[in-house]
């Protein structure tokens, strides 16, 4: 079973973690389940949630996967039917699911004159908007959705949710207009909500993870032959702590906030786990 930072009692609870088969929220299953909640795994790619369930349940925890699509209202209900059915009503749930796409990103850092009409190069101008509309979509209405389902169950019950920022809400990265803004959009959405739900006992909050390699970015971050990417090392070189992030140094936040006993009185907060990029100027 998988080492936790800190020692939290969730025996009795039931969390609900979607984008559960990526490689970070399945590290956030495990750590819940460690601690005692019984688990919800949901994810477009049901047998890859499944068999991260699977584990949890060998090493004497409590776990389901359950195939789910977060832009599908019809979806997410019958998952959640299905957790009621399983464990009862949610106290935690983990808002992971999100991610990138190629057709809301730049080819190029900056424009150029010569760039405009240079359709080769895919330049601000000739974004395809559908594109776009998938990462924002993704990202806020995957959490949206999920937290219009679940919330329902967790009034008065002091429940937790914690969504998934990123270091782009803070300071947009270059060439990922769609993502930092969708990203930006969750650490709104989550200061929001917090204020929404403080009269009927469930906090919001949210971690914004730094730079990790994952199986989504891990081909911009990382060259075949393991070397860094010309992009990984203008990330190091912005990152007083000159690494990425192992993605266990997430967990210690994660059931920091979790734990009403630690941060009960923590409410509409975005962590930053970044290794000191947020503080660096740069010079």
């Amino acid at each position: 079973m998988i080492k936790t930072p800190l020692s939290i009692d969730l025996n009795g609870k039931v969390a609900v973690v979607t984008g559960a088969a990526g490689v970070l929220c399945s590290m956030f299953a495990e750590a819940l389940a460690a601690c005692g909640a019984s688990v919800a795994l949901l994810d477009l790619n049901g047998e890859q949630a499944k068999k991260v369930a699977e584990k949890i349940c060998a090493e004497g925890g409590k776990a389901i996967g359950i195939e789910t699509n977060v832009l599908q209202k019809e979806s997410i209900e019958a998952a959640r039917e299905e957790v009621l059915k399983a464990f009862g009503k949610c106290d935690i749930l983990l808002n992971g699911a999100g991610g990138n796409n190629p057709r809301g990103t730049t080819d190029k850092e900056y424009l150029f004159p010569e760039d405009v009409d240079n359709e080769e190069i895919k330049t601000f101008f000739n974004l395809d908007p559908k594109g776009v509309e998938f990462v924002f979509n993704l990202n806020f209405l995957g959490t949206l959705l999920p937290t219009q389902v679940f919330a329902k169950d967790m009034i008065e019950r002091n429940a937790i949710i914690v969504n998934v920022s990123s270091m782009n809400a803070f300071c947009p990265l270059t060439k990922i207009p769609a993502y930092s803004g969708a990203k930006a959009a969750i650490s709104n959405f989550t200061q929001w909500l917090a204020v929404h739900f403080s009269k009927v006992g469930i906090r919001v909050n949210a971690i914004a993870p730094g730079f990790f390699v994952t199986n989504q970015n891990r081909a911009l971050l990382m060259n075949e032959d393991g070397s860094y990417t010309d992009r990984s090392r203008k990330i190091l070189s912005q990152t007083p702590m000159d690494r990425f992030g192992e993605a266990e140094e997430l967990l210690g936040t994660l059931l920091w906030l979790c734990d009403n006993g630690a941060s009960g009185f923590v409410n509409g907060v975005v962590v930053p786990v970044d290794g000191g990029f947020a503080a660096y100027s740069g010079v």
